[in-house]
């Protein structure tokens, strides 16, 4: 059987090892995973998901705080159209980000930064364009740009000199979503680098309904072959969502995709931005402890374990801090359902609110754990120590065994003596 070893991805006139690591977000898919990828040959992401707030963890920088002493007197308000980004700073915080991570590269992989056009920030375009020029401004490798059809993304740095030379990619779950963005791009004389083709299973928010059951990745990455190769269209496929061995990877790739990206594996990893106790939440995860929810305000269904704190929380809507999902108008779905609660209940103290959640204070609180449909299987990857804790992994052997694997195996690491050694 092939490995996926002897696979490898072509995107301009290089080749690399076939495996890419998402980009998850709040910095979950840290500059330290990304790295690895790269030196191993692969294609690693960071995340540009709440970037001031990652920036000030990682550079003593205060964006949040001084956001929020800015519109602190808005906090009791209910509209939050007033709260604005200062683009100029949040350039700033990206270029930190993008640009420390590139200075520490090694390895002859690539590293992309994920961008996701959900975050919309009170002001859709102008921050999407700020973000993806920073990030082309700080030498990222290349852009994968998520959570929405993306269909002006190209458009708002076409002007940028790096327009060209950086790789540009994006995610869809449909033949029909592919069609509509080339057709959107087509007068740019600018085909994207590549397109990840994003299955039912995977984690976080899903490009699909909550009939994603009715879906197959297998099935779409058919269709959407076939149509590339009816309309002559030669841009390398990213198989993603539910590739949790080696050998499901070679299934892809003998199809003819061009690689495969991967997450769910890494995040019980050291290199990984979750805290070590969420960590052995994943491990612990069986697979009725997997759901898929509405509840996060981007309208998108989302996978998570149904323990994860987020679910039912009422915490007040921190938008003079965080905001990332306030819409053009300055609102957000959570926001209507916090309001309803507190309105239904004023003598309540704190509030459930069961149909929303305030994603941006959680995610990154860590309090969201989003999660692929495979989490469960996460303790068959490794040990189980003595004190009843899994022994986390390192990203490198992670990445190894799918790169090296065959027969739907998975290579344990040697067992450590205790979860501190």
């Amino acid at each position: 059987m092939k490995r996926v070893d002897d696979f490898r991805l072509r995107l301009g006139n290089k080749d690399y090892v076939p495996i890419m690591i998402g980009g998850m977000g709040v910095d979950i898919s840290t500059s330290e995973l990304a790295l690895e990828a790269a030196r191993l040959g692969g294609i690693g992401h960071i995340s540009d998901a709440m970037v001031p707030d990652v920036s000030d963890r990682k550079f003593d920088t205060t964006f949040v705080k001084d956001k929020t002493k800015l519109y602190k007197f808005n906090i009791n308000n209910m509209d939050k159209s007033v709260v604005q980004f200062d683009l100029e700073r949040l350039a700033e915080a990206t270029r930190l980000h993008v640009g420390a991570t590139m200075a520490a590269k090694k390895g002859d992989g690539l590293i992309f930064v994920n961008c996701m056009e959900k975050l919309t920030m009170n002001a859709p375009k102008e921050t999407l364009r700020t973000r993806l020029s920073a990030a082309l401004d700080a030498g990222i490798d290349g852009i994968t740009m998520s959570a929405g059809l993306h269909l002006g993304s190209f458009e708002l740095i076409k002007d940028h000199p790096r327009f060209r030379e950086a790789k540009l990619g994006i995610i869809v779950s449909s033949v029909r979503a592919l069609q509509l963005f080339l057709r959107k791009v087509s007068k740019l004389n600018r085909l994207p680098d590549f397109v990840i083709v994003e299955g039912p299973l995977a984690g976080g928010h899903l490009g699909f309904g909550f009939d994603w059951k009715e879906y197959d990745l297998h099935t779409i990455i058919d269709e959407i072959l076939a149509y590339m190769r009816a309309e002559n269209i030669d841009i390398p496929l990213i198989a993603a969502g539910g590739v949790f061995t080696g050998s499901d990877a070679v299934r892809f790739l003998e199809k003819g995709v061009g690689g495969v990206q991967v997450a769910t594996r890494f995040t019980v990893t050291h290199e990984c931005g979750m805290p070590d106790s969420v960590k052995q939440e994943y491990f612990r995860a069986s697979e009725e402890d997997i759901i898929v929810n509405g509840i996060s305000p981007t309208g998108y269904p989302m996978r998570m374990l149904k323990s994860t704190p987020a679910i039912g929380s009422g915490i007040r809507p921190g938008c003079e801090s965080y905001g990332y999902l306030l819409d053009a108008t300055g609102n957000c779905a959570y926001i209507n359902s916090y309001n309803r609660e507190v309105q239904a209940n004023p003598d309540l103290k704190t509030v459930s609110v069961m149909d929303k959640t305030c994603l941006c204070t959680h995610m990154r609180n860590y309090n969201c754990w989003t999660c692929g449909h495979f989490t469960y299987r996460l303790k068959d990857t490794t040990h189980k120590l003595a004190d009843g804790s899994y022994q986390i992994l390192s990203a490198e052997h992670v990445f190894k065994d799918y790169q090296f694997s065959v027969n739907d195996e998975v290579a344990l690491p040697p067992k450590q003596e205790s979860a501190a050694a």
